[in-house]
């Protein structure tokens, strides 16, 4: 979509990236393809997402900057996933008055937690914009790496060797693309 093109030896890097999110896919033992059809279409949509904030930010017609590109993509967001919301998770907003009601730290928690998100997506835009759309998914696949791997010390779910395998080559791939990016500057 850019027409940017990498080097090869970025390429190349991105190869047991790839490899490692499959073989870990595969020896995930609570696999299901449904799942896992789900799981590629988020990546594409996220891949995409990044590569158009990435046009965005650095397009000389729009002069978005991050703050101004949160500003405008908080409130479509929030009109998608609303409605969602309510009709995937009934009495959501019963249940969160209730909470509230019962709890007065929910509020604290609720807002604590907004903050985060915004600042999560506020460090993504910034990344897009500093480095590039597949800087950023490359971090995406590292991170879901850590995440299974504090999902396993904290709440002891159950991954096969196969699975460790897979995630080891797809943060090996993190760094190889890293070091890849930081001589090609």
């Amino acid at each position: 979509m850019t027409s940017k093109r990498e080097g090869w030896i970025t390429y190349v890097t991105l190869v047991p990236v790839v490899a490692g999110v499959i073989i870990a896919s595969g020896g995930e033992p609570l696999f299901h393809l449904f799942g896992f059809m789900m799981c590629i279409g988020a990546t594409a949509a996220r891949a995409l997402k990044s590569v158009l904030q990435g046009l965005l930010l650095s397009s000389e017609g729009e002069k978005l900057n991050s703050m101004n590109l949160l500003m405008y993509m908080a409130p479509v967001a929030v009109m998608a996933l609303f409605p969602a919301a309510l009709y995937m998770e009934k009495g959501v907003v019963g249940i969160t008055i209730a909470l509230a009601r019962d709890d007065w730290k929910f509020l604290i928690y609720l807002l604590f937690n907004s903050a985060l998100a915004y600042f999560v997506n506020l460090a993504n835009f910034l990344v897009t914009k500093h480095t590039s759309p597949l800087t950023l998914q490359v971090l995406g696949n590292a991170k879901g790496a850590v995440a299974v791997v504090i999902s396993i010390l904290i709440f002891k779910n159950p991954v096969s060797i196969i699975g460790m395998l897979g995630y080891s080559l797809t943060v090996a791939g993190v760094i190889l693309y890293t070091e890849a990016k930081k001589r090609s500057m």
